[in-house]
């Protein structure tokens, strides 16, 4: 006796990708606040720790707040406001 099984295509369909312009590139780093986005992914903290340590020893003059969204893959509207208002760049971490 032979039953049929339905088969679904796993790759779904793709989204239509719309390109963006880059941020302009700052003249330098001295004086500036680099915010380090910790994105909540697994180890992302201890990377971004590592990444502030590195700042700290190589480009001492350049402030890197660590900064966190309240949630994992959903958007926080005040974390970017404040990084738009007092940050000239960020770095997005994701961890290991």
């Amino acid at each position: 006796m032979s039953q049929r099984i339905a088969v679904h295509d796993p790759r779904g369909f793709a989204p239509k990708v719309t390109g963006k312009q880059l941020a302009p590139r700052l003249e330098g780093f001295d004086g500036k606040t680099v915010y380090l986005v910790d994105c909540l992914f697994d180890n992302s903290e201890v990377f971004m720790r590592e990444l502030q340590d590195w700042f700290g020893k190589n480009l001492p003059a350049v402030k890197t707040p660590i900064i966190k969204p309240r949630e994992s893959w959903v958007d926080d509207p005040g974390m970017r406001a404040k990084v738009v208002a007092e940050g000239d760049a960020a770095i997005l971490g994701v961890g290991l």
